[in-house]
Parts: C-alpha cells; sequence; structure tokens
C-alpha cells in the first residue's frame, strides 16, 4: 500500500498539489467524457473559470449543481430574470452577471446543437476525430493554452451563439473531457488514459 502511495505521489501532474486538485486529477482530468449532462456541466464550469482558479470552481462545484438544477439545460434554458436575481445572491456561485446569462444562452444554443446533431456529444467530439488526440508532454511548460482544433471549437462554438468559449476555454475544456490527454508521460494517469482506462483502481 506504501508502494502505490508512494509511486502516486511521484508519479504525478506536478499542478495537483491540494487535496481537491489530487481527487479531480486521478478520476477526471483527462478521462473521456460522452455524456451529455456532464459534458455541459464542464462547458459551463470552464466558462466561469475564466479569470479565476480552477480549484475555486471545483470548491463551488456542488453549489453550482444546487444552484443551476444539476445542469439540466432544458431547465436552466427557462431562466428568467427572476432566477438570474436569485443567482446574483448565491455565495455558493460566481456571482458574475455576465456569466450567469452565458450559462442561460448556453443552454438554449446547447438544445438546438442536440437538435440538429442528436446529442451534444456527436457535434463536439468531431472537433478531435471521435477519439482523444494522445499527447506526450514531458514538461508543464510544454502544454499548450490552445490548439488549431480549440481555435476552430471556439470559432464555431462563437458563430452558434455560445458565450465564454474562447480558445483557451475550450482547449482547457478538451483536457477536462478527455478530448486530448494532457497529462505529462511522468504521470501515472497518463499511461492509464492511453490505454483507455477510465479511472484508476
Amino acid at each position: 500500500m506504501a508502494k502505490r502511495s508512494e509511486r502516486i505521489e511521484i508519479g504525478r501532474c506536478p499542478w495537483a498539489k491540494t487535496d481537491l486538485y489530487v481527487q479531480y486529477h486521478d478520476t477526471e482530468w483527462g478521462v473521456p467524457v460522452h455524456d451529455d449532462r456532464l459534458l455541459f456541466e464542464f462547458l459551463i464550469l470552464e466558462g466561469a473559470q475564466a479569470g479565476l482558479s480552477w480549484e475555486t470552481i471545483l470548491k463551488k462545484r456542488g453549489s453550482y449543481r444546487d444552484a443551476f438544477d444539476q445542469f439540466d439545460p432544458a431547465i436552466i434554458a427557462k431562466y428568467g430574470q427572476k432566477k438570474c436575481k436569485s443567482l446574483l445572491t448565491d455565495a455558493g456561485i460566481v456571482r458574475n452577471r455576465l456569466k450567469i446569462e452565458a450559462a442561460i444562452q448556453n443552454a438554449k444554443v446547447f438544445l438546438a446543437v442536440q437538435d440538429e446533431f442528436g446529442t451534444f456529444n456527436e457535434y463536439i467530439w468531431g472537433f478531435v476525430g471521435n477519439e482523444p488526440k494522445q499527447n506526450a508532454w514531458k514538461l508543464l511548460k510544454e502544454v499548450p493554452a490552445k490548439t488549431p482544433e480549440s481555435d476552430t471549437m471556439s470559432k464555431d462554438l462563437k458563430r452558434r451563439g455560445f458565450k465564454f468559449v474562447g480558445s483557451t476555454i475550450c482547449y482547457a475544456f478538451m483536457q477536462a473531457v478527455g478530448m486530448v490527454n494532457d497529462h505529462l508521460v511522468g504521470c501515472f494517469r497518463h499511461g492509464e488514459l492511453s490505454k483507455g482506462a477510465r479511472k484508476p483502481k
């Protein structure tokens, strides 16, 4: 057991320092997501994170789920001014009017994409050819903030009416939902995910 703990401590991406980050890194980050509700959740949370740390958003994630009806786009798309005012007083989320309004707008467009493609999953994974891109970064400084794929995704999302979907936000989304494997090669999760492992045992 001690050897397992030691291996994880040594072979983990260097940004995973706090307990919250370690849990997220080891069980979620980079794991391919194909569930529309979870994809929508990450899309909204990545937009909310703009200008803040991802750890701040992770700490508020439970509150976000409660405040935004478990990220059900069909419900969020119908939010009116009364709900917006309520969200602006909710200390459990990022109380930013533009980000809250963007979440509602994105829910509406998300539903439109589902209507067009059948699922949002079918649409969004098309930007990487429907399979995770396996990278092989050795150092954290090698990992890009955006790529041609995220540029293309951002441009198309914006064209459709999505908000808070700049290329950098799109790439963070791609990393989170496993469209790219950006665990460093020295990280134990890199090999697990490149072999198609879902979660560590």
